[in-house]
């Protein structure tokens, strides 16, 4: 890209449609397995093409957007504190504690038991909606 070139944008409006039925799916399913070979393959792309693609319309990958609605599940989860970390693990459906236990303290700052141990109960009597904003991961490079 020369320094005259502004930051890439998704050219197609058709495009624009396979995104968002990409974002849909994995806002659906994010429980199932996925991966982004198989969110291509729906919408008949490329892997790399998607992913170029969703990058560049919601600024993140789409494996990176995945892992972020299964962080928020998880910590819906951990604060009603039924579930055991392991339990809201492979309920939000990652397959790896430890891959899960990684991903939850970047996005959130802390271990997913320290999360569970703290905010249990914590958002009680606010409605959901405002809880779900509130406790929202923020990723460390928004910070």
């Amino acid at each position: 890209m020369s320094e005259m070139t502004s930051k890439p944008t998704a050219q197609h409006p058709s495009d624009l449609v396979l995104l968002r039925r990409v974002r849909d799916r994995i806002d659906r399913d994010y429980a199932q397995p996925l991966d982004v070979e198989a969110l291509a393959r729906d919408v008949h792309m490329s892997a790399g093409h998607l992913s170029r693609q969703f990058r560049i319309a919601y600024g993140e990958s789409p494996y990176s957007y995945l892992m972020t609605r299964r962080i928020e599940r998880a910590m819906a989860l951990l604060r009603r504190g039924d579930l055991s970390v392991t339990e809201v693990c492979f309920a939000v459906g990652c397959s790896s504690l430890g891959t899960f236990s990684t991903r939850f303290t970047e996005l959130v700052g802390v271990p997913p038991s320290v999360y569970r141990r703290d905010q249990v109960g914590d958002v009680e009597g606010i409605p959901a909606c405002v809880a779900k904003q509130v406790t929202r991961p923020i990723r460390n490079r928004e910070a």
